[in-house]
Order: structure tokens, then sequence, then C-alpha cells
């Protein structure tokens, strides 16, 4: 049955224009009517809210700009500046697309945008921040890249590899969320990647024993750039680069090893230059019997104070240490200031001793054999048979 409708005014949210008519209306236009007016609001609705959230990040725009900055310009510290200035930008564009998933909750959306649209905002914050956290990982690499090698604790080739490993262990996290964020099942890729691991594994063995064996020298603290190192009581020389599959070492022959990494975390391993840069020296000394032991020491110890490579703390010390078969042994101790120099040390400390004895009448004895030859005992002459 037809429905008359006249002289009916309808109170807001719908206009009464929509309504005030003296024709037939029938149900179905009455309903689409009613529809397109909701959807109307809906739309104002929608430029409402990202209108509010808009002005909400231009507010956060502005306090990031001119409050924080100014309070992080008064510390000392230049690391909040920076921050800062990674994080400002990300911050204000969460809050402009936190306000459209707002928006795309006031209104249901027909398939497939019910699902691609919030995803796609959603990609878009975690793309934002990920570029941030990014750049500030470089500037933060950057920054102590200078003061990690000037210490010499690890190679330049070593420091880049750790970069990259945590660069890419950074967008392998953010892609993961994506595709969460996407909901795509990950059990595939997860099983994949473990044959893929399985399958690198065993082709590349030695080449990952070494990798990890450069990751054990640098988490034990074994032995850094520039230290002087002795390999199993054999080869002794300086650590000139920790690579990531070897470590080269330069001996005092100017011969360079190159040893494999493997091998070193599986070595036996003296540091001479640890904990402390400054190595102790032993230079024995014979002196012969009837000479002052007191005047041996007070020489001794004026030899080390004057050679320009001993260190005055710890003192020198002299110590008297057997009574040998042809002189009195004595050791002088003292400690230089880095192994390097401890071949030219015992040099020039072995010349002053000689030349401070020689001034003092101090005899420095050698082994000496005495030859006693003694004549053979005469023999009585054997008187002559008669015939």
């Amino acid at each position: 049955m037809p429905l008359y409708v006249k002289n009916i005014i309808v109170s807001d949210p719908f206009p009464a224009s929509a309504f005030l008519t003296t024709d037939v209306m029938q149900p179905a236009d009455l309903i689409r009517a009613l529809n397109s007016q909701s959807d109307n609001n809906i739309f104002v609705q929608q430029l409402l809210v990202l209108l509010a959230y808009g002005l909400l990040a231009k507010a956060a725009d502005l306090f990031i700009g001119r409050v924080l900055r100014r309070l992080a310009r008064l510390s000392e510290i230049t690391f909040d500046d920076q921050l800062i200035d990674f994080a400002h930008g990300p911050i204000c564009w969460t809050i402009v697309l936190l306000g459209v998933l707002h928006c795309l909750l006031l209104a249901p959306l027909h398939p497939p945008w019910e699902t691609v649209l919030p995803a796609a905002t959603k990609s878009a914050i975690l793309l934002a921040w990920l570029i941030a956290v990014l750049r500030a990982f470089e500037w933060l690499v950057d920054l102590n890249l200078a003061k990690v090698l000037t210490r010499g604790k690890i190679g330049t080739d070593l420091f880049l590899l750790f970069k990259n490993v945590l660069r890419v262990m950074t967008v392998l996290a953010g892609l993961l969320w994506l595709l969460a964020i996407w909901k795509v099942d990950l059990t595939p890729l997860f099983a994949s990647a473990g044959i893929a691991g399985i399958a690198v594994a065993l082709a590349a063995k030695d080449t990952l024993a070494n990798f990890f064996g450069g990751v054990s020298i640098f988490a034990d603290n074994t032995f850094k750039v520039g230290d002087y190192i002795i390999l199993d009581n054999t080869e002794r020389g300086e650590v000139v680069e920790i690579g990531i599959r070897s470590t080269r070492i330069k001996t005092r022959d100017d011969v360079l090893i190159t040893i494999p990494n493997s091998i070193l975390a599986n070595s036996k391993i003296v540091n001479e230059s640890a904990p402390v840069p400054s190595f102790r020296i032993r230079i024995p000394v014979g002196v012969a019997y009837g000479s002052d032991p007191d005047l041996v020491e007070r020489v001794l110890l004026e030899v080390a104070a004057s050679n320009a490579n001993v260190v005055p703390e710890p003192p020198p010390r002299v110590r008297m240490r057997a009574f040998a078969d042809s002189a009195i042994n004595f050791e002088l101790l003292l400690w230089v200031q880095d192994p390097s120099v401890k071949g030219f040390a015992t040099h020039n400390l072995l010349k002053a001793i000689y030349h401070a004895f020689a001034a003092h009448r101090i005899t420095i004895p050698f082994p000496q054999r005495d030859l006693h030859i003694i004549p053979p005992a005469a023999t009585p002459e054997t008187p002559p048979t008669a015939s």
C-alpha cells in the first residue's frame, strides 16, 4: 500500500527539506534517502577527526621543534639533540596515520578495502619508525667507529661486519613485523629458513668456525690490535689486524703471519701487553767471588735508572740468586714501557752493565779449566842377564 507523507517536519540531524513533500514516496526511496544522509554525516565526522589529528600533529611538531629542542640545547650532551632529530618526523607522521586509522573505523568498508587500508596505514607507521631506527643506528656507528679503531680492540672489517649484521637483523625484524601486519603465515617461511640454514652451515663450516672464533676473541678480549702475543710458546709478534676470517701478526723479523681465528680460539696465547702495557725484563749477571754484593747491587740499580726505556714504577730491583761454580749470580729485574722495546732495552742495559763493572773493577768471571800435566814416574833399569 502506498505511503502518503504530507507536511511532516523532522528534526535534525536530517534537514526538514528532505521530507517536506506533497508527493507519494515509496519505502525504498525513503531508505535510500536516510542512507545517503547517514553517509554524508559519517564523511563529515571523518573529516573532523582527520582535522583534529592533523592539528594534534602540528601541535606536537611545534612542541618538539620549539620546546624540546631548546631544552636539548641547554644540556651538555649531543645525544638528545640527535634523538629528537630522528624521532621528530616519525612522531608527527604516526599521529596523522593514527587519525587515518580512526577515520577508517568510523565507516564500514567493503572487501578487500576493510583489510587493505588499515594494514597499509599500519605498514606506513612501521616504515617511518624503521627508517628512524636505521638512521639512529648509522649515526651511532659513525660516532663510535673512530673511538673503536683508535683503541684497536677490533679491526675495521670486523667492526663493519658487526655493523652490517645488526643492520640486517633490524631490517629482518621489520619485515617480519610487516608480514604479521598483513597476516601472512610465517610457518612455511621459518621452515624454509631452517633448511637453508642447515645447508649453509654444512657448506661454509670452516668459514663459520673462523667467524665465530673472531667473535670469541672479541667477546673474551683476549688481545687487541697493537698487543704483543706469544702463540703456543712458538711465534711472538705484534697483532696488526683482527679480521673476519683470520688474525695477522708481525714478528720482530718483519714477517707477517696469518692465523685463522678458529686456530687462535683453541690455542694457548700469552699476551705480553696485558693487563698493563709495561713489560718486565730479567737480566742475569754473574760476578767473581770476592766482589762486594752491596756495590754490585748499587751499580746495577744506577744502570737501570739511567736507561730511558725503564719505567720508574714499579721500581727496579736486584736479587742475589745463587752461588754458582765460578760466580755469584745476581738478577736485575725491571720494567720497560712496552714489549716492543724489550730487545733494544736489553741490548743497552747489557752494554751499560759491562762498562759500569769495568769502571768499578767488578770482575765478570768466565768458566776456566786448569790442566795439570803430571810427568810419568821413572822406572828402574833392568840389570843385564848373565849369559
